[in-house]
């Protein structure tokens, strides 16, 4: 199947590595152009060159309200247009709801939800008809993570504010959705699990309770990616798909 990918430019953030790579690497190798951004400077070049010539790399951090704007307008400006984002993030720091400092919470809030809203709007003033917002998310929109309790307190509400944000511009044609990742195999969730001071036991443990009996590999999330940002997926909005090898129980 044609997803319509081909020239078609998009951003995505935090992108040098994980997640965000793999939707990058997914996008690109079905002939979209993409701006990836990340906070090191050496990272993120070195991952656009990795992806080839239909890529650029641009250092930013969500935090700085500066930074959707000068993506962007960098989209167009190499690549002459501009389809869509996806913003992912870091995850912010594991912790119980005791533990975690008033410092970690504004923190993480500045990054992981201010930020990505910033991301959006900017988005949103710039797409027409066609275009796509995308947020990486979590499962803990739907299910509290044990020893997360931060991104169990951010991530639901950033789920509703891109819910909101699909009824607000899908008259205008635009599309918003989010990605509910759960455990996908990638550098974050090999250090959440030797959190518990054997990752290997951890890890066989959470795939004992995957229907599918095994954690994600990125690809498989990046491609999920690049169909639900690409026009093949054009009717769908305001949905958040969970990539999680059926870990969620529910509907």
């Amino acid at each position: 199947m044609d997803l319509g990918l081909k020239d078609r430019v998009y951003v995505v953030t935090g992108a040098s590595r994980g997640l965000g790579f793999a939707a990058a690497e997914a996008l690109t190798a079905d002939g979209a152009k993409v701006v990836v951004s990340g906070r090191d400077q050496k990272s993120v070049s070195r991952a656009a060159e990795s992806l080839g010539a239909g890529a650029l790399g641009v250092a930013g951090d969500n935090t700085d309200p500066e930074v959707a704007g000068r993506l962007i307008g960098l989209a167009r400006e190499r690549f002459g247009r501009f389809d869509g984002v996806l913003i992912s993030v870091g995850g912010p720091p594991p912790g119980l709801s005791t533990d975690n400092t008033d410092e970690q919470w504004l923190a993480s809030f500045e990054s992981v939800f201010l930020g990505a809203v910033r991301l959006a709007r900017a988005a949103a003033d710039e797409l027409g008809e066609g275009g796509v917002i995308g947020f990486v998310l979590s499962g803990s929109v739907h299910e509290p993570i044990p020893g997360l309790a931060i991104s169990n307190g951010l991530r639901p509400g950033l789920a509703a504010f891109a819910k909101t944000l699909a009824s607000e511009l899908g008259p205008r044609g635009i599309r918003v959705l989010g990605l509910l990742p759960a455990r996908i195999d990638t550098d974050r969730v090999r250090e959440l699990d030797a959190l518990s001071g054997d990752g290997a036991a951890t890890k066989a443990k959470q795939e004992a309770r995957i229907p599918l009996q095994r954690y994600g590999r990125p690809e498989e999330f990046g491609r999920t990616a690049a169909f639900m940002l690409s026009p093949a997926a054009s009717y769908l909005t305001g949905v958040m798909l969970p990539v999680d090898g059926g870990a969620r129980h529910g509907f």
